[in-house]
Order: structure tokens, then C-alpha cells, then sequence
């Protein structure tokens, strides 16, 4: 189904989803330079694509990133150049000549600046070309650098369509940013670099206004305080109360109908927001299964699944059977 849901989705306008990737047999191969260099093509390779980033998160063998499609709009030569430039920004003495060819081609308007506009166009505006130049782009500085050859990655990258409203997509949020809690790196995300919120937090201007966003905010100062509380709960909460729960002692809680904190629970691994195909409301996952049926005409077999009942997810739903996955 996942071709087929990006397709509906990039034709519906504005989509978000919640990306993910990890290294080849699941290899801690990320040192702290290759988190940065990562970090810095997230940036640079979205602006190209025209999308915008809300947050994210890079581990030693994974990384989470959240993505926001906008509406396909006109992009006009002079913004072709500029993103095309944002690739490239130390280029060589060939990219630069390859560049002026580019321009010349572009103000005669003769075939090869077609081709060429449809070639760019083709990356932008849609989830797919920014995650597969993404890893692109890393897998050939990581082998450089390393001196190594062959696939960096495990797989595809999985997605996951959220629905556009600002309780669904700040809950996936606060679960991308707490990564670092849970895997024992930090005791706060400010203080793990390579994430969304850490970055907003330094004074990152992109990643403030994003993550704002996320709030339904438009300054980062009220955001923020809010984010945060939805990170760590009230400050009445424990610091022991911090550390992740085990996917075990969390199977235990659902199997006795137990409810915990929304704060608390987004510091486990939750399978739901990483292996589904759809995450929202109950209406919005069942108007993508129709979409979906109507475009393809096939019945998906596993039909919508509200999220067990461990806490207050405002009827979060999800689509498809779901798995474990590398949190």
C-alpha cells in the first residue's frame, strides 16, 4: 500500500510523515561526525526538495526524521537555480561549469532546459526523492570517508502518513525527540545534539520555527515551554520516573488495562509509530483506506486499529498490523 497512500496523499496537498532508516544489519556505524554530517544534509537536501523538516533524530544505527510536504506550487528557473545551488555549495571546477552551461540553456528555453527542469522538478514536493537523495548523498561521503564500498542501508526507508493536525504530529514529535532517552544517551534531549529539539534549543532558527510549528505556534518561547511539558509531563514527575520502560513491562501494562501518563508512555518503544502505514484519527486512517481501495482497487486485509488503551491518545488510530520496531 505505501506507494499507492504517497501518491494520495501528495495529490490531497499538504502531507506529513514520520520517516525512518537504519544502517545495514543494524550496525552501529554513526560516529558523532557522521551524525553531524547527516544532521547538515537533512537540512541541506529538504531545502532543495522543498520540504520542510520538523524535527528529527540520529542514532548510531538509525534515524527518524519528520517531514512536512507542502502543497506542489509553481518553482520558477530563478528558484530552481537557487535550490540546485543549495547542493552544491562548494562545487567543483566542473559543477561549476556545468552550472553556467545550465543557466545559458535555461535563458535560450531550448529542449535540454526542460529536461533539465523536469529532471529537478521530479526531486521535489514529494517524500520519496528527499529520503532517497538523503541517503544517497550520506552513503557516498560515509564510504569516502571510510574507505568502504556497498549498500550503507538495511532496507527502504519505512514511513509513516500522519494525520495534519497539531496533537497527532506534536505526539510523534515528543516520541522522535525522546530517542536519545530511551536508547540511555541523554537524560534530557536538549543535551543529545543530534536531534530536532536539542538543535532548537542551541538557537537554530529553521528548527525553532519548525518545531513551533508543530505546536501550532508561531513563536518558539511559548512553544517550547509547552513541548517540553508534553516531553517530561509536570514537573511534579519523578527523575526516576524518566527512564524508558521496557517493551516487556510495557506489554504487561496493556495486557492489565492499566493507563499510564502520555509523558510516560512516549519514552518506550512504540511499534505504532514507526510500523503502521497511516497514524491519526480513526476518520482520517479510514478515508486513506478508501482512497486507497478506490485508487488500486484492493482490499486491505488489516483494517483500521485504535491504539491500545495505556493512556489519553484522543482516539489515535492506525493502519495495518503492526510489528516491533527499532524505536
Amino acid at each position: 500500500m505505501r506507494q499507492a497512500r504517497i501518491k494520495i496523499a501528495a495529490e490531497a496537498g499538504e502531507a506529513v510523515y514520520h520517516c525512518m532508516s537504519r544502517s545495514v544489519n543494524g550496525e552501529r556505524l554513526f560516529d558523532d561526525q557522521a551524525k553531524e554530517i547527516l544532521r547538515r544534509q537533512f537540512w541541506q537536501v529538504a531545502e532543495y526538495c522543498g520540504v520542510d523538516i520538523l524535527t528529527y533524530a540520529v542514532l548510531s544505527n538509525h534515524f527518524h526524521v519528520l517531514v512536512k510536504v507542502p502543497q506542489k506550487a509553481p518553482v520558477s528557473d530563478a528558484e530552481l537555480l537557487r535550490r540546485y545551488e543549495v547542493l552544491y555549495p562548494h562545487p567543483t571546477r566542473y559543477e561549476t561549469a556545468r552550472l553556467e552551461v545550465i543557466k545559458r540553456e535555461l535563458a535560450a528555453d531550448g529542449p535540454e532546459a526542460k529536461n533539465w527542469r523536469r529532471r529537478q522538478l521530479a526531486l521535489m514536493g514529494d517524500i520519496s526523492p528527499f529520503m532517497k537523495l538523503v541517503k544517497l548523498r550520506f552513503s557516498i561521503w560515509y564510504n569516502q570517508a571510510h574507505r568502504r564500498f556497498g549498500t550503507l542501508w538495511a532496507e527502504r526507508f519505512k514511513s509513516v502518513l500522519l494525520e495534519p493536525r497539531s496533537w497527532v504530529i506534536a505526539t510523534v514529535a515528543a516520541y522522535i525527540d525522546l530517542n536519545s532517552v530511551r536508547a540511555g544517551l541523554a537524560e534530557d534531549p536538549k543535551d543529545y545534539r543530534f536531534c530536532g529539539y536539542a538543535e532548537a534549543v542551541a538557537g537554530s532558527a529553521a528548527a525553532r520555527q519548525n518545531l513551533a510549528s508543530v505546536i501550532g505556534a508561531s513563536k518558539w518561547d511559548p512553544a517550547q515551554a509547552a513541548y517540553r511539558l508534553m516531553l517530561f509531563g509536570t514537573a511534579a514527575e519523578t527523575h526516576e520516573n524518566r527512564a524508558a520502560i521496557t517493551p516487556e513491562a510495557l506489554e504487561s501494562v496493556v495486557a492489565a488495562g492499566g493507563r499510564l501518563p502520555l509523558a510516560t508512555v512516549l519514552r518506550c518503544r512504540l511499534r505504532y509509530f514507526s510500523d503502521g502505514a497511516v497514524l491519526g484519527s480513526r476518520v482520517f486512517v479510514e478515508e486513506q483506506l478508501v482512497a486507497y481501495r478506490l485508487q488500486t482497487g484492493r482490499r486491505e486485509r488489516n483494517g483500521t486499529r485504535l491504539l491500545p488503551s495505556i493512556t489519553d491518545w484522543g482516539e489515535l488510530a492506525a493502519l495495518r498490523g503492526v510489528r516491533r520496531a527499532f524505536g
